[in-house]
């Protein structure tokens, strides 16, 4: 028994270890979005002579039409991250009015949402937001919508199963013969208990829409007015940066995105794991 607590202690230390890299490696990216107006040497749409190699004054070069890469760069952060936040927290509340109501009511009402949830599931996401952002007007808030409007089902069914184990608790109980109403059972007794499921499918919604973000507009489908990394990646290809081997250009951009998207997955993972443990241990 010793020897299996010691195992565990070692692992819980070594997910600890992967949540702080991540974390650490998170708070890098916010800082750059919130501080880009102070950090950047350059305003992005400022122009300079075009397709210059990386120097003293431009460290990554600049593109076709004379940007500083590097200005371009630390601004997509501030993008990128916008529409990650957005759109998670678009689905992550959807997801969580959709699965207390399916998990606490059951019955009809069970049934009924969660057939709307596996119509959702069985929509293919990212063909559907091509076509629909190929209709419409390219958009920053078109893209973060779309995406929120469709990554919630995942985030439903965890709420709805969390919410199905605690609907016949003791304290739940207690509660319903006190006379509380539904609403406030919902929003005082259940949902601050399973927000530790919450928290992890919020990262990795985030991790899931960024690169959703950045794969529409590497397509050439996002927002040209905005400085976004798939943006950048979608005029470094068309314009002629993999041709003229200019690394510079379309390296930084991709790297930034593995790594904000790497950075979320290490936190949301370390927490699913975290929580897993401690309900075993319990």
């Amino acid at each position: 028994m010793t020897h299996h607590l010691e195992e565990m202690k070692k692992f819980v230390i070594e997910k600890t270890n992967l949540n702080f890299v991540g974390i650490s490696l998170f708070l890098v990216f916010l800082i750059l979005s919130i501080a880009a107006g102070f950090i950047s040497p350059y305003n992005p749409w400022d122009r300079f002579e075009p397709y210059s190699s990386p120097s003293a004054k431009h460290i990554l070069g600049t593109n076709d039409i004379g940007n500083d890469i590097l200005s371009e760069l630390i601004y997509g952060t501030r993008v990128s991250l916008i529409v990650g936040f957005g759109a998670s927290i678009l689905a992550t509340l959807l997801g969580i009015i959709m699965g207390l109501l399916s998990g606490y009511y059951r019955g009809l009402t069970d049934e009924i949402l969660m057939a709307i949830t596996d119509i959702f599931l069985m929509i293919p996401r990212i063909p559907l937001i091509i076509i629909l952002a190929a209709l419409l007007r390219p958009s920053f808030w078109i893209i973060m919508l779309l995406i929120g409007f469709l990554w919630w089902p995942t985030t439903a069914r965890v709420v709805r199963s969390s919410t199905l184990q605690l609907r016949d608790a003791s304290f739940v109980l207690s509660s319903k013969s006190i006379g509380f109403s539904n609403n406030k059972i919902l929003l005082s007794d259940i949902l601050p208990n399973i927000v530790y499921v919450i928290i992890p499918k919020f990262m990795l919604t985030i991790a899931s829409a960024m690169f959703s973000e950045a794969s529409i507009s590497f397509l050439g489908l996002g927002d040209p007015s905005m400085k976004s990394w798939g943006m950048m990646l979608n005029f470094a290809f068309m314009k002629g940066g993999l041709i003229n081997e200019m690394w510079w250009w379309y390296l930084p951009p991709g790297f930034c995105i593995v790594a904000v998207v790497f950075s979320l997955m290490l936190i949301g993972f370390s927490l699913e794991e975290k929580e897993n443990i401690v309900m075993g241990l319990e």
